[in-house]
């Protein structure tokens, strides 16, 4: 639709960075869409598709240069998160949790460990981001997961839950509690887990609604010894690295929904101009266009604010937490509403595995629910509004 190519062309993106959005959304769609109901039906790790976002080396767009990547813009990134996760949305969510386990490392991290850990990512190493327990999900303050320093290692002890890529990183951002510290805030700090750690076990893997071929599991730590090298910033450091990711992964997500909601209506706008009813096809009827017209302006005012926030990202403004919990409550409502909205107006068929709007409405909803469930965001964004 033109509105959205007009939202897209406004973008300010390099000329390499248009080549590879446009890399990406061809690789996407002939490629990773024709694959994905085969793996949602499968449930299997799409171990094809990572091998094609290796081949083109996507991981480098967000690792910097001096340590084997080509850094490019967070806006070119989003868009890349929407076309793959359009295609497949378990893909896009895979690759984006890479993202959103790494980005501490690479602004918070030493150089000593970000020349040792980053090259591993550029060449298409997964990460996976250790926050949520079985206790604590969307208050991270509850966490039980410790860390205790023994001589150069910490030991680490406790188990997270609902890891995405928890069973096939090759690293692990971590959070915990130092021990030293007490049991308060104040004590949440971050290491660095790297694949194969003794004590490091994988338990149950989930079987999900939505999103069935990005594996989600349960992890334990059982004496878990990582060396103090691992130790991302100082003991207690830890809410303020866990809160600059989530200003990162929040608006990420966003993508990843909009990328799913932009796949269901254009499949239902393409149905629906096919499909007749009483010798009309069915996008002739005023009732369906009023739906349409309103579906059409929620989507681009929610992808209109999430490039204004990858923009508030790429000119390094200090504080973008308001902005980025707008754009994931935005977007993932919209996208919840546009997939539901979508199988509506397929019928009958919409309910059936033969189209794709049944599993985009499956994969949508939890863009509501991770990364802060949507009722969290909106007590964070009517408590801004309260004068002091």
């Amino acid at each position: 639709m033109r509105l959205f190519e007009q939202i897209e062309e406004s973008l300010s993106l390099s000329e390499e960075e248009r080549l590879l959005v446009e890399t990406v959304r061809v690789m996407a769609r002939e490629k990773f869409a024709e694959r994905a109901a085969g793996y949602d039906t499968s449930g299997e790790f799409p171990w094809d598709n990572i091998a094609d976002i290796r081949e083109v080396g996507l991981n480098a767009m967000f690792v910097p240069t001096d340590y084997g990547g080509a850094e490019l813009s967070y806006v070119a990134y989003l868009r890349c998160v929407q076309e793959i996760s359009k295609a497949c949305a378990s893909t896009g969510i895979i690759w984006a949790t890479v993202f959103h386990a790494m980005k501490p490392l690479i602004d918070f991290g030493s150089e000593e460990q970000k020349r040792r850990l980053l090259p591993r990512i550029a060449e298409g190493g997964l990460a996976a981001l250790c926050i949520t327990e079985p206790q604590a999900g969307s208050d991270a303050t509850g966490m039980r997961v410790r860390f205790a320093l023994d001589g150069d290692d910490v030991v680490i002890s406790g188990s997270k839950t609902l890891i995405s890529n928890g069973d096939v990183a090759d690293l692990y951002l971590l959070f915990g509690k130092w021990v030293e510290l007490g049991d308060g805030k104040e004590a949440i700090s971050a290491v660095i887990v790297e694949k194969g750690t003794p004590g490091l076990n994988i338990l149950k893997r989930e079987e999900k609604m939505g999103h069935r071929a990005a594996s989600t599991v349960s992890l334990a730590f059982d004496q878990c010894r990582v060396p103090r090298a691992n130790l991302l910033g100082k003991p207690g450091e830890g809410m303020h690295i866990l809160l600059s990711s989530l200003n990162k992964s929040r608006p990420s997500v966003s993508a990843h929904a909009l990328g799913i909601a932009r796949g269901a209506f254009e499949d239902a706008v393409a149905y629906i101009n096919e499909r007749r009813q009483s010798g009309r096809r069915i996008v002739e009827f005023q009732g369906i266009q009023f739906l349409l017209a309103d579906l059409v302006a929620e989507l681009a005012q929610a992808e209109a604010w999430l490039w204004h926030v990858g923009r508030m990202i790429d000119a390094g403004e200090s504080d973008v937490s308001l902005a980025a919990s707008v754009a994931k409550l935005r977007a993932s409502d919209v996208a919840m509403r546009v997939t539901t909205e979508a199988v509506q107006l397929f019928g009958g068929y919409g309910y059936c595995k033969d189209y794709r709007v049944e599993r985009l409405m499956r994969d949508a909803k939890v863009t509501q629910i991770w990364e802060g469930t949507n009722q969290i965001h909106r007590q964070f964004i009517g408590r801004s509004l309260i004068e002091k």
